[in-house]
C-alpha cells in the first residue's frame, strides 16, 4: 500500500475555492462502471490551495487511516488549480480511462457535474452513513440534485458583516441590527469620514447582494414540481432587496465609479487595509483581514437583516468530494469518500484551513476553539441558502448576469425594474437550455 501525493500547475492567484462556479460543457458520454474492484490504485484529484501543505498532512492522515481498513489499496492523489478545473473534469467525464475516481469540486458545480453524467449517486450510501445524520441541511442540499445525492460536503463557508471597532468607538455607533440601520450607519460614517467607505460593496459581488435579496423575502428562481426554474429575480420582493443593495452606491456610501466594478475580494480588501468602517466577509476572509492594517481593531457580527434582530440569510459556499460514475472502484472509492469528508478530517482540516466543518456537532465544538468563527455559526444556523440546483446557473454565474444587473442600476443605466426583468429573462434562457 502506499500513498502518493503529485502537484499540478501551481496556482497563479489567489482563489476562494468553491465560491466561483464554471460548468462544463454538455455532450458527456455514458461512463457508468461496469465493475467494482475490490483492490487497485486510487485516484483523487483535490483542489491546491494557496498554502497547501496544512491541508496535504489532513489528507495524508485520511489516506493513512483509510489504508489501515484496506489492505492491498494504493491512493494517488494529484492537487490541481481551481481555475482549470472545468476543463480537467470536463475531460475526465469523456475518458474513464484518464478519469480520477473522486474529485474535490464546489458546490455550486454539483447540479452541472450531474447533467454531464460525472457524478455517481450515493444517495443509498450516504443515507446508511451514521454521521452523516449530523450533516448541516443546506451543506446536505449542496450535494442534492434531484432528491438524489452525488457526494458529501467537505466544508461550507458563509459571510457576516466585518466593522470597525475603533471607528465606531469613535462615533459612538454600536453595530446595526437591521438593514435599514446597516445602510443609515454606513452613510454615518462616511459623513463623519469621508476618507472611508461606510459599507465597502461591490456591483460584482454577487453574494455580497443576495442576502439582501432573501432577506426581503426574494429569491433568484422558483423550482416547479418537474424540476425546472424559473426566474423570480423580478419579483417584488426580490426588487426590495436589489434596491436596498444598490442604495449603497453613491457619494453618501461607496462612490458608483469606483465601487460598481468591486467584487467580494476588492470589498474585503478595501477592509483590510483601512478603507472601510465595515465590509461583507466570509469565515475564510478572517486571515486576509488579520493581515492587514486593522488587525486588533475589528469584530465580526451577523449581516442584520430586514427585522431589528433578525440575520440575513447568507449564500453557503463551499466544497463537495464525488465519486465519479467511471470508477471501477466504487465501493472502495465510497469508503475514501466517507475518509476524507468524515467528522474527524472535518475537524482537522478547520483546524489546518479553517474550512467551516458541515456538520452541526463539529461546528459548535470548532466555535469552542475558535471564538471568531461563532458570527459566522450563528449566520449558518439562522438559515443559510443555496443557489438553484440547476445545470443553468454555470452559465448564470460565468455570464455574469447578476453583476450585469446590478452594475446597470448603480451607474443610472437602468431602474431595478428594467434591469432585474432583463436579468430574469437571461436566467430563464440559461435555465431552459439546461433542460
Amino acid at each position: 500500500m502506499k500513498l502518493t501525493v503529485r502537484m499540478a500547475t501551481p496556482v497563479a492567484a489567489l482563489v476562494l475555492a468553491g465560491l466561483t462556479a464554471t460548468g462544463c460543457a454538455p455532450g458527456t458520454s455514458d461512463t457508468s462502471a461496469t465493475k467494482d474492484e475490490k483492490s487497485g490504485t486510487l485516484r483523487v484529484w483535490l483542489f491546491q490551495e494557496v498554502g497547501n501543505k496544512p491541508k496535504e498532512k489532513v489528507v495524508d492522515a485520511a489516506v493513512a487511516a483509510f489504508r489501515e481498513q484496506h489492505a492491498g489499496t494504493e491512493v494517488e492523489v494529484e492537487y490541481i488549480p481551481v481555475e482549470t478545473r472545468a476543463q480537467r473534469v470536463k475531460a475526465a467525464f469523456n475518458d474513464p480511462k484518464s478519469a480520477p475516481d473522486l474529485i474535490e469540486y464546489g458546490n455550486t458545480d454539483t447540479a452541472g457535474y450531474v447533467k454531464d453524467g460525472g457524478l455517481a449517486d450515493v444517495t443509498a450510501e450516504f443515507n446508511a452513513w451514521d454521521e452523516a445524520k449530523d450533516t448541516d441541511a443546506t451543506a446536505r442540499q449542496s450535494v442534492t440534485v434531484g432528491g438524489k445525492i452525488y457526494g458529501a460536503p467537505l466544508f461550507v463557508g458563509v459571510r457576516a458583516l466585518y466593522y470597525r471597532t475603533d471607528v465606531f468607538k469613535d462615533l459612538k455607533l454600536t453595530p446595526p441590527t437591521s438593514q435599514a440601520e446597516l445602510i443609515s450607519t454606513a452613510k454615518k460614517v462616511h459623513r463623519s469620514k469621508p476618507g472611508l467607505y461606510g459599507l465597502a460593496v461591490g456591483g460584482a459581488y454577487t453574494y455580497g447582494a443576495m442576502p439582501f435579496l432573501w432577506a426581503n423575502g426574494g429569491e433568484l428562481a422558483e423550482e416547479s414540481a418537474g424540476g425546472t426554474y424559473k426566474a423570480t429575480v423580478n419579483s417584488p420582493a426580490a426588487r426590495k432587496g436589489i434596491e436596498a443593495y444598490t442604495s449603497l452606491f453613491g457619494d453618501d456610501n461607496c462612490p458608483a465609479a469606483k465601487c460598481a466594478s468591486m467584487g467580494g475580494n476588492a470589498t474585503v480588501t478595501a477592509f483590510a487595509s483601512g478603507k472601510a468602517a465595515m465590509a461583507i466577509g466570509g469565515d475564510f476572509s478572517h486571515s486576509a483581514v488579520e493581515a492587514g492594517v486593522v488587525k486588533g481593531a475589528y469584530a465580526v457580527v451577523p449581516l442584520p437583516g430586514v427585522e431589528a434582530g433578525s440575520i440575513a440569510p447568507a449564500f453557503a459556499g463551499g466544497n463537495n468530494i464525488g465519486v465519479l460514475r467511471s470508477t471501477s472502484h466504487r465501493t472502495l472509492a465510497v469508503d475514501l469518500m466517507k475518509e476524507f469528508t468524515g467528522k474527524e478530517t472535518q475537524a482537522k482540516m478547520f483546524d489546518a484551513m479553517g474550512f467551516l466543518p458541515t456538520y452541526t456537532d463539529v461546528l459548535a465544538d470548532s466555535a469552542r476553539k475558535q471564538p471568531f468563527i461563532e458570527p459566522f455559526v450563528k449566520t449558518l444556523g439562522a438559515g443559510a441558502r443555496f443557489v438553484p440546483a440547476s445545470p443553468g446557473w454555470a452559465e448564470i454565474d460565468a455570464s455574469l448576469v447578476l453583476p450585469t444587473m446590478l452594475q446597470e442600476v448603480v451607474s443610472g443605466r437602468k431602474d431595478v425594474a428594467a434591469a432585474s426583468d432583463d436579468a430574469a429573462k437571461k436566467m430563464d434562457a440559461a435555465f431552459n437550455a439546461a433542460g
